[in-house]
């Protein structure tokens, strides 16, 4: 093969962020990762997913730590590596659609503190919801990746994929990627999918996928075939189950090909040996349940993400109703297409998955509808791709119907930014402030008394220290 038509595959490594968002429940802590940073500087990874997704909610909820201080140290220690984080398009990192002044601060926040790439994404591939935020990462000269809900049903024809990838090449991203969170795309529909979004559009494609079905490294090593030009993958100790393929199994599966990533497998054996006690210490503590670790082939069947099944799974417990699970797995895909068929991926799979077990446990079907059900059906979370189920839609809304949304929106929703600045100014002490409390009221808050508690106990010691209370 000769040089001129090499294509080296490149890696963007999730170990920082995807890969203990889904094993350890994202409970790696910055003083974890600052160690190991310098070794995976020398690499030679595309980018390090190390921000946004739930990393955000978590330190702020269950490490005590500002998300944003993280970032800064992140960038500190990667000097020539590009950072990468999740965006949930209009709904930010958060769980709700925020105005887009905020959006777009956000957008400016994340590059200004060190993100090179934003992977941007809507839980219904409703491209309206994601150009505020393209544009946005645009002006600040950030890399913008739109990526897109991969999910199984009718209307998801490589047609559907093909025209979709043509528009975000329009709308001004720079890269595509497939969000492949259940593991669904199996080893000859990447092909085809691959040589499909290839034609039509000019954009790198990257995949992302999660090894729970158990078919990953196979669906990696088709796609990469067919012109995937990155992959997501993670180091050994939290790959697998319901994380990502190993990132060092797949630099050694193309070694020597024409898709060599020239990666060191040295070097990446001592980063593997930095994480494999931290993976240990999650096995003996309870903090990684090897069950997430097995694979999960009923992924497949019902098209249901790991996390969505141990949700159901709790639900089901606490109604001591364990004994309906087989029948909520049946009554997902129904909830699904009677919700115009959204792809699962948060927060449609919470959506549809808590009403399946609520028309499960009620005997009868929509008795009981959710908030978030009613939210989906008048079009607060965008368009689906296919129509709703008209009978469901008359007996969740009843007469609400006719306020059933047809724009985005967030055109919507009046700018907020400063309502939310004036709430929370007492704990204000940088701007980034504003946007965790915007994202987060409750959470946001109890850290800002919890840092303040650190700083007026810190200032104490030094009072104390100067008064000859401490040996200095």
């Amino acid at each position: 093969m000769s040089k001129a038509t090499k294509k080296p595959l490149k890696i963007t490594e999730t170990v920082l962020r995807d890969a203990h968002q889904s094993l350890i429940a994202t409970r790696m802590t910055t003083e974890q990762m600052l160690p190991i940073i310098d070794k995976m500087d020398q690499v030679g990874y595309h980018a390090v997913e190390c921000w946004g997704g739930a990393t955000f909610d978590a330190s702020l909820r269950f490490l005590k730590e500002d998300p944003w201080e993280r970032l800064r140290k992140l960038r500190a220690g990667f000097k020539k590596t590009k950072l990468q984080m999740l965006f949930r398009g209009q709904n930010i990192l958060g769980y709700r659609p925020y105005a887009d002044d905020v959006v777009e601060y956000f957008v400016q926040k994340s590059i200004a503190n060190g993100i090179d790439i934003i992977r941007i994404f809507d839980c219904l591939n409703d491209l309206r919801n994601l150009q505020t935020a393209v544009t946005a990462c645009n002006k600040e000269k950030g890399h913008a990746q739109v990526a897109l809900s991969y999910t199984l049903g009718d209307a998801y024809t490589l047609e559907y994929w093909t025209n979709i990838a043509k528009k975000i090449e329009e709308m001004g991203a720079n890269s595509i990627c497939i969000k492949d969170m259940a593991g669904l795309l199996v080893p000859v529909e990447a092909t085809k999918l691959m040589k499909a979004l290839k034609s039509a559009t000019s954009l790198p494609i990257e995949l992302h996928t999660h090894y729970t079905s158990g078919v990953a490294s196979m669906t990696c090593m088709k796609a990469i075939e067919a012109g995937c030009d990155i992959i997501d993958t993670a180091m050994s100790p939290l790959a697998l189950g319901t994380s990502q393929p190993a990132t060092e199994v797949m630099v050694e599966a193309f070694k020597g090909t024409e898709y060599d990533t020239g990666l060191d497998q040295n070097l990446l054996a001592e980063i593997a040996d930095y994480f494999r006690p931290l993976r240990e210490e999650a096995l003996e503590s309870g903090l990684m349940n090897p069950k997430v670790l097995g694979v999960n082939i009923k992924t497949l069947l019902y098209q249901v993400p790991g996390g969505m099944l141990s949700n159901m799974v709790s639900q089901l417990k606490e109604q001591n109703a364990e004994d309906k699970y087989e029948e909520v797995l049946k009554e997902i895909p129904r909830v699904r297409k009677d919700l115009g068929e959204p792809p699962l991926v948060t927060p449609s799979s919470q959506i549809v998955g808590t009403q399946a077990v609520f028309n499960v446990l009620m005997g009868e079907r929509y008795k009981v509808a959710t908030k978030e059900t009613k939210d989906v059906l008048l079009g607060k979370y965008g368009q689906t791709v296919k129509p709703f189920n008209p009978e469901v839609v008359d007996k969740v809304l009843g007469a609400d119907k006719k306020n059933a949304i047809t724009c985005r929106y967030a055109d919507l929703l009046e700018p907020e930014l400063d309502k939310i600045e004036a709430e929370m100014r007492q704990w204000k002490q940088q701007d980034e402030d504003v946007l965790s409390y915007a994202l987060f009221p409750q959470v946001a808050t109890d850290f800002f008394k919890y840092r303040e508690a650190q700083q007026k106990g810190v200032d104490a010691a030094v009072a104390d220290t100067k008064n000859g209370a401490y040996p200095v």
